[in-house]
C-alpha cells in the first residue's frame, strides 16, 4: 500500500525528469499504478486535507500518467493540452511533494485535454477554472516542472497556516 511517505519530496531528482509515454504494452500495469496513486492521494487527504490529483512521477513511476479524483476517478494517459485560452488567472498552488508550501502561479483559464483512458480509448475533455488549473499542474509534473518553477516572482511563496 502506498502512503504519504512514498510521495517524492521537493529536491528529489526524479521529479525533474521528463516522463516517457505510456505504451499500449504498459496497459497491464495501469491498474496497479492507478491503485497506488489513489492510495497515496487518500493518505495525503487524511493528513493534509487536500488532494484532487496526483501524477505518476510523484511515486517514482516516470510515465506520462496522472490520476484525478473529482466527481469520479479519471485515469489520464499520455495527455496533450490543446486550445489553451489566452485568458489566465492567478492562484496559490499547492503540491503533494511539498504539502506545507503554497506558490502563486498563473494558469490558463480554459483548455482542452486530449488523452487515452485506462482502456486505451481516446478521450477529449474541455475544462475551465479549477479543473483547468489542476490538469495544468499535473501535466507539468510529466515534464519535470514543479509549480515552484512557475512562481510569478520571488515573493510568490508562503507557508500554509
Amino acid at each position: 500500500m502506498k502512503t504519504i511517505h512514498d510521495i517524492l519530496k521537493l529536491g528529489d531528482p526524479r521529479l525533474y525528469e521528463v516522463c516517457a509515454p505510456v505504451l499500449e504494452s504498459d496497459l497491464a500495469l495501469v491498474p496497479e499504478w492507478t491503485q497506488q496513486l489513489h492510495e497515496a492521494m487518500e493518505d495525503i487527504r487524511k493528513v493534509y486535507g487536500f488532494g484532487r490529483g496526483i501524477a505518476a512521477p510523484q511515486l517514482g513511476v516516470l510515465k506520462r500518467m496522472f490520476y484525478l479524483n473529482l466527481d469520479k476517478p479519471y485515469v489520464i494517459l499520455n495527455p496533450e493540452l490543446i486550445d489553451k485560452s489566452e485568458e489566465q488567472f492567478e492562484l496559490w498552488d499547492d503540491c503533494m511533494s511539498f504539502p506545507n508550501l503554497l506558490v502563486k502561479v498563473r494558469r490558463h483559464q480554459a483548455l482542452t485535454l486530449k488523452y487515452r483512458d485506462e482502456n486505451w480509448e481516446e478521450q477529449e475533455w474541455e475544462v475551465s477554472g479549477a479543473e483547468s488549473e489542476l490538469i495544468q499542474h499535473e501535466y507539468d509534473h510529466l515534464d519535470g516542472i514543479l509549480c515552484t518553477m512557475r512562481a510569478i516572482d520571488q515573493k510568490s511563496f508562503r507557508w500554509k497556516e
